[in-house]
């Protein structure tokens, strides 16, 4: 069977994006439809971007604290088992200032990437067994912008700072859930970390740059290693380095590396031209 899942990978600023829009360009050319989801996207098939989850007696609560709001949240909600779930960034962006401040931050607080490590790992992996399970049969290949090893790693070590074993059983998990789809990692790397992500942060917005340096920092590994700023937010990502190492090296699925520190996209195309023509060959020619 053909491969129905492409994995792109790698550490803030080494080109993910470009690389998992270029993946979606090659596939078009070799005729095979994708569909690209970058970080971010709303409409993740198998991710929670924006979504909140909540028990029955805290959506309760929310209801009865932010009266004003009951019907639209009771007609937004999507009750899955004993769970509700609250697509709030797509309510926000709907409408604006009338879905008040005030309530989006008693949302936030239940965001999935919020919630405890157990607790975002138990639906996560029953995301990805309903994406699993609608995508078998269909003919379209899905390429995943860093929600494999990224958001494993971000919440395990980075907000949370739990064993080494957790995180890296948690993308075992991911990848056992989603074998039957043929997956292919493709992982981004680059020589210069130190430059890479120091280009990244001068290239971003401030408030961008801002975020990221407090999250990396005042939680989780980094708040326990005492690091500050960009220096520290810098040693915090080569720890992340190592473990995505360690990952990728034990993970039981098809993978490859490619080295982006060139930036040289006209090149980089052509050497991903060469991974993707040959497992795409390889898979095609499976029953």
């Amino acid at each position: 069977m053909r491969s129905k899942l492409v994995f792109i990978e790698g550490l803030p600023g080494f080109g993910k994006t470009t690389t998992a829009q270029l993946v979606h360009e090659i596939l078009t050319e070799m005729n095979i439809k994708s569909q690209l989801f970058l970080e971010g996207n709303l409409e993740h098939p198998a991710d929670y971007d924006g979504v909140a989850c909540f028990q029955k007696d805290e959506f309760d609560k929310l209801l009865s604290t932010h009266e004003m709001f009951r019907d639209l949240l009771s007609d937004r909600s999507i009750k899955e088992g004993n769970h509700y779930f609250l697509e709030y960034r797509k309510i926000k962006n709907e409408y604006g200032s009338g879905f008040s401040d005030d309530l989006l931050h008693a949302v936030v607080k239940n965001d999935v990437y919020e919630l405890s490590l157990d607790q975002n790992r138990k639906l996560i992996t029953e995301r990805w067994k309903k994406f699993t399970e609608n995508v078998l049969n269909g003919s379209d290949t899905y390429i995943f912008d860093c929600c494999f090893i990224q958001n494993p790693v971000t919440m395990g070590m980075i907000k949370y700072d739990a064993k080494k074993e957790n995180v890296i059983s948690y993308v075992a998990e991911l990848a056992s859930i989603v074998d039957k789809l043929n997956p292919l990692l493709i992982y981004v790397e680059q020589i210069d970390l130190d430059g890479s992500f120091r280009k990244t942060v001068k290239e971003r917005s401030k408030e961008w740059s801002e975020g990221f340096i407090e999250y990396y920092t005042n939680q989780g590994f980094g708040k326990k290693q005492g690091y500050h700023g960009l220096e520290g937010t810098l040693q915090v990502l080569k720890a992340r380095r190592e473990l995505e190492e360690e990952i990728f090296n034990g993970i039981k699925i098809a993978k490859k590396k490619v080295d982006n520190s060139s930036y040289d996209k006209n090149e980089y195309k052509q050497v991903l031209v060469g991974i993707l023509s040959e497992y795409f060959s390889l898979t095609n020619t499976k029953k």
